[in-house]
């Protein structure tokens, strides 16, 4: 009778091993690669690296690298009654801006991005 004991721990564990939550943790990694905040839209995922100086957007395709190329972003950023747009370009393997930027704690930033000239979403934040 003891070893019966066992079924509902392991049931329970089984369930909880193909939760929605734990499938979507093994599809790809949202692990920021660049030090940034990640976010995740159906097109793609969105990591933002915001510093005074920078606005760096990095996109890739659920884990796997976009070709930025022909890519272009705004950024829109909401720090109590202030508001800043700003429009990211290509650099290399991300879009980015540079200049000067209000980035403080709480800082809301929504990214919307194009490729090609079509809508590749968009993403909220909310800086650190």
């Amino acid at each position: 009778m003891k070893s019966f004991a066992l079924v509902p721990a392991l049931a329970a564990a089984a369930l909880l091993a193909g939760s929605p939550a734990a499938l979507a943790a093994g599809n790809h990694d949202h692990t920021p690669l660049h030090g940034g905040i990640v976010a995740e839209t159906k097109a793609a995922d969105f990591e933002l690296v915001a510093t005074p100086t920078s606005l760096r957007l990095y996109l890739r395709d659920h884990g796997k690298p976009l070709d930025l190329a022909q890519a272009s972003a705004r950024l829109t950023l909401l720090s109590g009654s202030d508001r800043q747009e700003v429009d990211l370009k290509p650099a290399g393997d991300r879009l980015e801006a540079t200049g000067s930027f209000k980035v403080a704690a709480g800082t809301k930033v929504v990214a919307v991005a194009q490729l090609g000239g079509k809508p590749l979403g968009s993403a909220r934040f909310t800086l650190k």
